[in-house]
Order: C-alpha cells, then sequence, then structure tokens
C-alpha cells in the first residue's frame, strides 16, 4: 500500500493512563508455557505451579550438637552429688553434629557436659531430658509440604530449600517473547557514519534491558524504514513468533507516522494517545490476539510508555504483581507548573541538605535522555493540580537507593567540566559519596545555598565596580548567614569560535560588526555578567547583538551550538572548545571558587571533598584538560568579619 493511503492522523486521545491500561491487561489473554528447569540454573524464574517436598529435613533424627547420645529415662538420678557413670555402647554413643540418632537413643548431652573417664566410660552430672538437642525428621521441610506456591520469584535460598528436599526440577513460567521493532528512516546502528539528520538506534538496547530486568525475553529486530508495507509485514510475523510486540517511533501524527493506521488494518486500536506527559503518543493494539504497543521515538516518553504497559503485561503473564518504588517526601526547590487535565511526570534530583530531602526538576524535554539517566525520583503531578510551589512538600517514587542519594553532595551554580572529574574521584577513593549537580548558574547556586538547597555551589561573578571575583556577591546575598568562600579553580573566559575564525572575531564589537549569531549564557551566570560587562565598556546594548536572547545552560551547550554554525560565536572556557574542536581566543582569566555553609566544609564530608580537590590526582586530571589550574594550599577567602577564616 502506498504512503499516500494512510491519511495524516492530527489527532491523538487523551484517555486516562489508568484507564488504557486497564483495557490492554483485560485484552492481554496470552496463556503462560512451562519451562522444566534444572534448580541450579533458575535463578530469578517464577514458579508455575506450587512445588511440594519429595522428602523431609532432616530426613531421620540428627543430632544438633557435638556430644554423647544417651537414653534420657537412665539419666535423670545424675546430679552434682551423684555423678552418673555410663558405658559405651549400651549407655550411651558418641555423635557428631548432623549424625543419625541411633535406637534406641532420644536425647543428645554436649561434650561439653561430659567428662571422660576412659576409653569406655564417661561421667554426667546432669539428667538429659528427651529429645533434647535432636533435631527431629521434619523440623525444617516436611515431606509432601508446599514448598513455593505458584507465582513466586526464586531467589538464591529458595534454590537450596529445592535441592534439600530433592526437588532436582522445577516448573517455572516461560518468559515471554517481547519483539521489538525499532522504526524510522532516519535511524542508523551505532557503529554507522553520522551526518546531519541521521540518529543512533539506541531505544531498541534499552528497552531490551528493561524487558530481561522485567522478566521477559526481549527480541530486537533491525530497523525497519518508514515504509507501510514493511512495517506490516514485520508486524504480521511479530505476531506469530512473540507473546507481545513493541514498536518504536511511528506513533504520534506526523506525515511518516503510519502505526496506528497500520494496526487498524491489520488488527484492533484501542488507544491512540494518553492524558500523560511525556508520554502521550502511545499507540495500544491488538494483532492476532497478540497486544501490540506502539512507543514514542522520543527516549524518555518511550521509558515510560514502556513501564506503564509492558511491565504490566509481563508480569501478568508472569503471575506476579507489579512492583512498586519506594516513595518519599521532598520539599521542592524550585516552583513546578502542570498544565491540568494529564499527568506530568517531572524527572527530579535530589539531595539531603540540613537534614530533609530537597528535590529540583531536570529537564522536561521528552528527547534529553540523560535527564532520565540523572534522575534520582519521578515526581508524578496528578491531572486536577497546576503544579506545586516552591517550598512545597510532595512525594516522589525513588528511582535510586535512599541510601545513595543520602551520600550525594549537592552541588549548585555555574557549570564547570571539573565537578564530574571530582564525582569520579571521589569514586576511585571508595568514599560513599558522589556529586549530584545542576546547571543553573552562579547567582542561582548563591541562592540554592541562601535557602539551604545545596551543599555546594560554583560561583565566577565578576564584580563591574572593583574588578574583583565573587566576595561582593556573596556578602551582599549571604549577609549574616556563616558560609566559607573556598578558592577552586583559576580559568580562562573567552571566545569560542568556529575553527578557522572565519569572521575574524577578536572583541564583542565584531559581533556586532559581522552580525555573528551570538550562543549567550542564562541570566545569573557569571559568563553572561563577564559578557554584559564587556557590551558596556564597548559602549554597545544588548539588542545590537544576534543571538542575545539565545541562551545556553552549560559551556559545552554553547560550544556544540557554535560548532555546528559557521557564522556562530560564544563565550566559555577553553576546555569546552578543545572538547568541541573549536578555536578560542581568551579574554579574561577568572577565579571559580566554591561556596558552602561552614557547618558542611566542617563536616566529614566536606572534608573529604576538599581532601580530593588537593589530590596530586585530581590535580593531574584537571591539567590534563588544559586552560585550568587548580589553587594549592587554598584557604578560604575573607569575607566579612563574622565569617573571617
Amino acid at each position: 500500500m502506498e504512503q499516500n493511503q494512510y491519511k495524516r492522523k492530527i489527532y491523538l486521545e487523551d484517555k486516562p493512563r489508568v484507564q488504557a491500561r486497564e483495557e490492554i491487561l483485560k485484552a492481554f489473554q496470552q496463556t503462560p508455557e512451562i519451562d522444566w528447569m534444572n534448580v541450579s540454573e533458575a535463578l530469578g524464574r517464577v514458579t508455575a505451579e506450587p512445588i511440594f517436598a519429595h522428602v523431609s529435613l532432616p530426613h531421620y533424627h540428627a543430632s544438633a550438637m557435638d556430644g554423647i547420645a544417651v537414653i534420657a529415662e537412665s539419666t535423670y538420678q545424675a546430679h552434682e552429688q551423684n555423678p552418673l557413670l555410663l558405658k559405651i555402647g549400651e549407655q550411651f554413643c558418641f555423635v557428631d553434629t548432623g549424625n543419625a540418632i541411633p535406637t534406641p537413643f532420644n536425647a543428645v548431652i554436649m561434650i561439653e557436659h561430659v567428662h571422660i573417664v576412659d576409653d569406655e566410660t564417661i561421667e554426667i552430672i546432669e539428667p538429659a531430658t528427651p529429645w533434647q538437642h535432636i533435631r527431629p525428621i521434619g523440623e525444617d521441610i516436611v515431606q509432601e509440604e508446599m514448598l513455593f506456591p505458584q507465582g513466586h520469584t526464586l531467589r538464591p535460598a529458595d534454590l537450596g530449600v529445592l535441592l534439600a528436599a530433592q526437588q532436582l526440577t522445577v516448573p517455572v513460567v516461560k518468559k515471554p517473547v517481547v519483539t521489538i521493532i525499532p522504526t524510522g528512516n532516519e535511524l542508523v546502528e551505532a557503529h554507522a557514519d553520522l551526518s546531519p539528520g541521521k540518529i543512533i538506534e539506541f531505544n531498541g538496547t534499552v528497552f531490551s534491558g528493561f524487558i530481561k530486568d522485567w522478566g521477559g525475553e526481549p527480541r530486537l529486530h533491525r530497523i525497519v524504514k518508514d515504509e507501510p508495507e514493511k512495517i506490516k509485514e514485520v508486524l504480521l510475523e511479530a505476531a506469530e513468533t512473540s507473546d507481545m510486540i513493541v514498536i518504536n517511533a511511528g506513533s504520534s501524527a506526523g506525515r511518516k507516522d503510519f502505526t496506528v493506521h497500520i494496526i487498524a488494518e491489520i488488527g484492533e486500536v484501542f488507544t491512540h494517545g494518553v492524558a500523560a506527559r511525556p508520554g502521550k503518543p502511545v499507540i495500544l493494539g491488538k494483532i492476532n490476539g497478540k497486544i501490540v504497543v506502539g512507543v514514542p521515538g522520543y527516549p524518555v516518553s518511550a521509558y515510560l510508555a514502556l513501564e506503564w504497559f509492558v511491565q504490566p503485561l509481563i508480569c501478568k503473564y508472569l503471575g506476579i504483581p507489579v512492583p512498586k518504588r519506594q516513595t518519599i517526601t521532598v520539599k521542592l526547590g524550585r516552583r513546578i507548573v502542570s498544565s491540568m487535565g494529564a499527568e506530568d511526570f517531572i524527572r527530579m534530583n535530589i539531595g539531603y541538605v540540613n537534614g530533609q530531602f530537597v528535590a529540583n526538576p531536570l529537564t522536561r524535554a521528552a528527547g534529553v535522555t540523560m535527564s532520565y539517566v540523572r534522575a534520582d525520583a519521578m515526581l508524578i503531578i496528578p491531572p486536577n493540580i497546576s503544579g506545586y510551589e516552591q517550598g512545597d512538600e510532595a512525594e516522589v517514587e525513588l528511582l535510586r537507593p535512599l541510601e545513595e542519594i543520602k551520600h550525594a553532595i549537592v552541588f549548585s551554580g555555574s557549570h564547570d567540566l571539573t565537578i564530574d572529574l571530582l564525582s569520579s574521584q571521589l569514586k576511585r577513593a571508595r568514599t560513599e559519596l558522589k556529586i549530584v549537580s545542576s546547571h543553573v548558574g552562579s547567582m542561582a547556586g548563591i541562592m540554592a545555598i541562601r535557602k539551604g538547597e545545596a551543599h555546594v555551589a560554583g560561583i565566577h561573578l565578576l564584580d563591574p565596580n572593583t574588578k574583583q571575583y565573587n566576595r561582593s556577591y556573596v556578602n551582599k546575598l549571604l549577609a549574616g548567614q556563616d558560609v566559607v568562600l573556598y578558592p577552586f579553580l583559576k580559568r580562562m573566559q573567552g571566545w569560542i569560535l568556529p575553527q578557522g575564525n572565519p569572521l575574524e572575531i577578536k572583541t564583542v564589537t565584531d559581533l556586532v560588526r559581522t552580525g555573528a549569531n551570538f550562543v549567550n549564557r542564562q541570566k545569573g551566570a557569571g559568563t553572561r555578567i563577564l559578557f554584559d560587562l564587556l557590551l558596556e565598556e564597548a559602549g554597545l546594548s544588548a539588542e545590537e547583538i544576534t543571538g542575545y536572547d539565545r541562551e545556553m545552560f552549560s559551556h559545552l551547550a554553547v560550544a556544540a551550538e557554535v560548532k555546528g554554525d559557521l557564522r556562530g560565536a560564544g563565550m566559555g572556557i577553553y576546555p569546552a572548545a578543545k572538547a568541541m574542536g573549536l578555536d578560542f581566543i581568551p579574554v579574561n582569566d577568572e577565579e571559580y571558587d566554591l561556596v558552602m555553609k561552614r557547618d558542611f566544609y566542617e563536616s566529614d564530608s566536606g572534608r573529604q571533598l576538599i581532601d580530593i580537590i588537593q589530590s596530586p590526582a585530581f590535580k593531574e586530571q584537571v591539567e590534563k584538560i588544559g586552560g585550568y589550574q587548580v589553587v594549592e594550599n587554598a584557604v578560604p577567602k575573607r569575607l566579612t568579619e563574622e565569617v573571617e577564616e
């Protein structure tokens, strides 16, 4: 069928996510198959039926101690004032832990309570009671008792129980086969040469990992082009060979989003679009009795849709409940706006600061994979709420262990490449600490310290009046607070330019002369303040700069934008230009300092952080980048008299 025979569908439903999930769960009627597996290979598998013991454990009366087996009734006369002598063979025998208790003996006396008189005679001064220190038959497992019910996920200790009960094989639910079909003319394999418009196909590998984690068997199909007949052929083939199907991309309403039409043609569509962000353009349908889930191409949208709809299907097939994440209550560090009528899924960073969990949102863009990778938790805003104010409390679902979050150093403020190196060195030093960073600019970093929402802020703020860095801003904005301003780095700010500097940019006036496409930093960033000072000194206004309002939140982001534009220009640090293979013209040496509360600076975590900063290994890594110098033997700078060091 030709592509133009599929009319573009521009309307997506706003079906409640829970309703859509219940509909496909009801429609999913696959009968689970059973695999018989050797017990030693069955870790993590789900039992397909109840499992019963073949033998008892122990299957004989066993000694629980090293000692002697006796007839309890014959020892009742034993007393400190009336020691009792027993002869080996008729009146006692020696036993070790686990030995069978021979007839007619019915008790064990610990060897520590026995006095050996000679090779054939022992003496006791305390009587035994019947069945003392003896493990009776079936004390642990009784033959024919149920060991595990149907739907039990086998753990390491469970395998030991099965073998002890002489169960050598175990019936488990066959892993449901999930075929993953990536589609799109723009997709290429990771090893391919990249050109503008081509995208590496990586969602399929991520999907496979999720499906394995959830207990399924993923089968990743090769990339399928946006050709309706080919997509139809692959879907029909997958419906014959798998228990459920995931098709990636083509689920929205674009010119080449054919998936919903194809599924409707060869099967049935239950849902096209759910009331959730990100993840709205989802297709839920059925082809030849097999559920098919069409998920968006944007990674975060796709991962969420997979969790909402594919994980419950796998769990239903396996006969196990859908796992629930741990939740905690956090204080929100920023205002979060949501549109009524749809659920919002917000990726969050969490820090444990001053005895409370503080959470800040990461980017909400559905295509930003690192926002999912870096997230500590997910904030789910219900459809009847328009958002939260800064300082509100909210419940979040954890994506990382709570202890890992508790040991995170929350870093806010200006972006710098060395912060990642610092975090790496903390791990290499085998500390429990890690750094969680958000690139919000120097001014916002200071405010995070002021509000108790960060442990450390990186700043490089040039005072136009004094031409000094950082002190005046800290004194003004953190007045009355006991803080430390720690000298961290010397680094060079300059022009980031395309290779060869085709516009011959050397000064801020050259930006105006050439009409260069400038890439700026966000308001409050130290680089932005420096650039504004250069404009003022040159007698220029922001309106004369093409792209002044085009804001990026990191030096690397500025460099990436310049790299793609021969008329581009930006301001940032040398390592960012170096990383992108760009030209760099120095403008100003600057001081990049760390602000922190004194109690954190003097804490174990603070001292470990400073030790790593001053370590030879960290300094060597920084020097390899180029354009940096770690301040040697740094001591906190003088601020106001109240906070002198």
